[in-house]
């Protein structure tokens, strides 16, 4: 990871907060290890958060909060990574649960049930379809909500939510959040091929 800061000082509408990028990092980070690559991800393969911040900040032009969820449940803080975060203006939020408990989960739906009952346009990087509810709510023609991930891992109804104003966006194509090519092998359309990507 490179620790430089972001720019994320882009014009807002009055009255509203931008945009919430909600991280499940342990989805995405167990989906690379688990789904794309078959083991546990190197330094070099993981993704680049100060790029995905970046993108939030520039998909929509207007500020971003960016709120990073961690897995604290073993009673241990990545001290490096979240220093990492802290630099890349992200907001770590390292939660603890029972044994048995996905405190995850239950804390980014937590959030993005907060976010229904206020302003704000919503970024999720996660695969998981335990957020189908929250994201659906909060498709109320009003706000933009978009979904990161890598697109043939991402839960399946998502796809269904985009004819409701979903926007889909991948982490590798959209995003280039990676520094290498990934070995994924997956249908490309054909306007975002970059032959360039696969010639290093």
């Amino acid at each position: 990871m490179e620790p430089t800061p972001g720019t994320s000082e882009n014009s807002a509408r009055p009255d509203h907060p931008g945009t919430y990028l909600l991280v499940d990092g342990e989805n995405i980070d167990a989906t690379l290890g688990l789904s794309v690559l078959g083991r546990r991800p190197g330094p070099e393969e993981r993704p680049r958060w100060d790029r995905v911040r970046e993108f939030a900040a520039g998909v929509w032009d207007q500020p971003v909060r960016g709120l990073f969820f961690l897995n604290a449940s073993n009673g241990q803080l990545p001290m490096p990574f979240v220093q990492a975060l802290l630099a890349l203006d992200f907001k770590p939020i390292p939660l603890a649960g029972a044994p048995g408990e996905k405190a995850v989960d239950v804390g980014i739906q937590r959030t993005l049930d907060a976010i229904k009952d206020r302003q704000g346009d919503v970024l999720l990087a996660s695969h998981d379809g335990d957020f189908l509810p929250q994201i659906e709510a909060l498709l109320d023609g009003e706000r933009k909500v978009g979904l990161l991930g890598f697109r043939e891992f991402v839960n399946s109804r998502f796809s269904e939510l985009t004819a409701s104003g979903l926007t889909m966006y991948d982490l590798e194509d959209d995003v280039r959040c990676f520094r290498t090519v990934l070995p994924r092998v997956r249908i490309i359309p054909l306007e975002s091929f970059d032959p360039t990507r696969y010639l290093l």
